[in-house]
């Protein structure tokens, strides 16, 4: 069974890329790649991980991002955060060691602005190019190549790979200079925890109500309350089922980042924070690896 779903893919000329980082996001989306006629190679940390790739994709693995990179035109990264993505860039084994003058690496781990711009000027001064891309929409969004790609850099490169990234994503928008991308992120989780929030209170009031949350969802998921979150989540949320993709302990790394880069550009997020601290109460509970709907457990 494969790993990905099915999609197609507007043509474009075969190129050699190279991915670091298979994790549940990274794996299907070097295999939409590798679908899309691109030559592949992968890096992972676990040597297994990406041996199980090349079984169902074909390409190749190689030991060192350094390795994976050489003579790859596009370099694409898929890894936890900012001490992950230094590890696979920089140093005698890292990705840019390896790079060819003028090829692209294009990042779309969650991680900082700062470690973005850093790596942007880190690039430049190598004769090379960096492109920060955060990606929304989850494991699902990954496994049938429908994610929203936001990404921050020079407009050139951006312009170059953005035909490679609509193989693995349904929108793929420059936003602005190097760190716009993961500032754009940043703006998108922000949303995230305050919907959830409000659609865990909405339902945790109905079900002590005694209301049929199934058929109120129905009936005000046509009006002024809808939103992706109550259209994907809110029905599981009523089953007790929190194991929909993307986690809380994943959550909390990026509130992280984004309250980080608050107290740097003095945005005020009030909610966010408190948003954050019940994040916090779940994984005291035991809830760090169930989805983000998650929150509405502390309510009960």
């Amino acid at each position: 069974m494969s790993s990905i779903g099915q999609r197609s893919y507007t043509s474009t000329s075969s190129q050699r890329v190279a991915f670091l980082g298979l994790g549940v996001m990274g794996f299907p989306m070097a295999g939409h790649l590798a679908k899309a006629g691109q030559q592949v190679t992968v890096y992972n940390r676990s040597p297994a991980k990406a041996q199980a790739w090349v079984a169902e994709f074909g390409g190749a693995s190689a030991p060192t991002p350094r390795e994976a990179a050489q003579g790859a035109d596009v370099v694409f990264a898929c890894v936890g955060n900012d001490a992950d993505l230094r590890s696979v860039v920089l140093g005698e084994d890292g990705a840019f060691a390896g790079m060819k003058p003028g090829a692209i690496f294009v990042d779309h781990t969650t991680a900082s602005a700062e470690v973005a711009r850093e790596l942007h000027a880190q690039a430049l001064s190598r004769g090379l190019h960096f492109v920060d891309a955060p990606v929304s929409g989850g494991q699902a969004g990954a496994v049938n190549g429908a994610l929203t790609i936001m990404c921050g850099g020079d407009a050139a490169p951006f312009e170059a790979i953005q035909p490679l990234a609509l193989h693995m994503g349904k929108a793929v928008t420059r936003v602005g200079e190097a760190g716009a991308g993961q500032l754009a992120k940043m703006v998108n989780q922000i949303c995230i925890a305050g919907i959830v929030q409000g659609l865990s209170e909405a339902i945790a009031f109905g079900q002590r109500s005694g209301l049929p949350m199934e058929l109120v969802l129905d009936v005000i998921g046509k009006g002024a309350a809808q939103s992706w979150q109550m259209d994907n989540r809110g029905k599981t949320m009523v089953a007790d089922k929190f194991d929909f993709g993307f986690a809380v302990d994943w959550m909390r790394k990026d509130l992280g980042l984004v309250l980080d880069e608050a107290r740097r550009n003095g945005a005020r997020l009030p909610l966010t924070a408190l948003v954050d601290q019940f994040y916090a109460d779940v994984q005291q509970m035991g809830g760090g690896r169930m989805d983000t709907s998650s929150l509405i457990k502390r309510l009960k």
